[in-house]
């Protein structure tokens, strides 16, 4: 990873799960990582960890967070990652406010970040990796509105690549999708537990159905893969699992 030593890297989402393995491959591969998340606790134990990681504690989608990450650095690398924990349950048992949680959190600091990144604008070169979900491809039926969030996402980084190539910016957008549930993350778990209640089998049943299932591991090595490689196309979206990342469905 040569190209990705001395850059600076930013991960949203980076206290926890595949945020936090993302953020400490990229400092073990020798880039200078700004890990910014919600809980100031996680990122004071990954600081712990690793000392070299300087950490930022704010919620990425509130307004103003672009500035003040951007305050703090200026990314060769931009990798968002992590939102709001999507409801689990039934949608006639939903609220509004529950189904629409990932929009106003994943969907809106997606936004927030693609456009600072083109108003700054970041340098040539640059990349900005949004960190989607399988669940954008096949559906989720008891998680509201996070396939469809993580699905415009995807349409996000297209978007973004259209104005960065339309201003001759020469940065690179691009979606990530891991394509498999991680039960061994927070977010995975409950997923693991919502769906095995709803379908009425064990956990352990359910996750065995599972085939191809990447690690946060298997996902950190891709984002070091697009972030050091500018040669994958730009305006693409690659799905992961533990056979590796390849590219989706065109936009």
């Amino acid at each position: 990873m040569a190209q990705i030593k001395n850059k600076d890297i930013v991960v949203l989402g980076a206290s926890r799960g595949v945020g936090r393995e993302i953020a400490r491959r990229a400092r073990a591969a020798g880039g200078r990582v700004l890990a910014v998340a919600r809980g100031e606790d996680d990122l004071r134990r990954l600081a712990g960890e690793a000392p070299e990681i300087d950490i930022l504690a704010l919620d990425a989608a509130s307004e103003d967070a672009p500035h003040r990450v951007f305050a703090r650095m200026i990314p060769d690398v931009l990798v968002v990652c992590g939102g709001a924990r999507p409801p689990i349950a039934s949608i006639q048992d939903m609220t509004w406010s529950q189904f629409a949680a990932n929009w106003e959190c994943d969907v809106k600091m997606s936004l927030l970040f693609c456009a600072q990144a083109l108003r700054t604008p970041l340098k040539p070169g640059s990349v900005t990796i949004l960190i989607s979900s399988g669940a954008a491809i096949g559906g989720s039926p008891i998680s509201g509105g996070y396939a469809g969030a993580k699905r415009t996402q995807m349409f996000l980084a297209g978007y973004a690549q259209k104005e960065s190539d339309r201003l001759g910016l020469g940065l690179r957008f691009v979606s990530l999708a891991p394509m498999r549930i991680m039960p061994e993350t927070a977010l995975g778990k409950a997923a693991v537990e919502g769906y095995s209640r709803y379908l009425g089998i064990p956990a352990t049943d359910f996750v065995a159905g599972m085939t191809d299932r990447q690690s946060p591991g298997d996902v950190a090595e891709a984002v070091m893969s697009i972030a050091s490689d500018p040669t994958i196309a730009k305006d693409a979206s690659y799905g992961v699992s533990s056979k590796g990342f390849s590219p989706t469905a065109p936009r």
